[in-house]
């Protein structure tokens, strides 16, 4: 598991922003921390919010997230199934992690060597082109799906 932000920091970073830590925002961050390693949809995490949070509506969370991507906290990405999955930003990684998606069964895990640095480079030199982050994707079959 990455190390992940804490609550405390988070609300630092709304701050820095304008924002405060309200009590929705709160559950909603619960969520995200407490699942880190999971890719989950907003309607994953409007239910898991909800057990936290019962009051909380749909609108609340999609707006949530909305706030949380614009200040960088959290992720967005799509992965070619037209529903947006979210994560928290670890700030302690030097470059983002890659994902490899099942193409069967939709399962997504984590690639965590980066072994893009002498093709970065590159990029950086030929296009003059200073490069701050990049984001890989893999499309395949997971070892469950293919021993099937």
């Amino acid at each position: 598991m990455r190390n992940e932000p804490s609550i405390k920091l988070i609300q630092e970073q709304l701050k820095e922003h304008d924002y405060q830590l309200t009590p929705q925002r709160e559950a909603v961050l619960k969520v995200l921390i407490e699942n880190a390693d999971m890719h989950l949809k907003v309607e994953d995490i409007y239910m898991r919010t909800k057990e936290l949070a019962p009051e909380i509506g749909l609108a609340t969370v999609y707006r949530t997230l909305e706030l949380l991507e614009k200040i960088n906290v959290v992720c967005r990405f799509e992965y070619g199934d037209g529903q947006s999955r979210y994560e928290l930003v670890c700030k302690s990684e030097e470059h983002y992690h890659h994902h490899l998606i099942c193409l069967k069964c939709g399962e997504i895990s984590e690639f965590r060597d980066d072994l893009l640095d002498e093709l970065e480079e590159r990029i950086s030199q030929e296009q003059q082109f200073k490069i701050v982050d990049h984001s890989l994707r893999f499309f395949g079959y997971c070892a469950k799906c293919t021993s099937r």
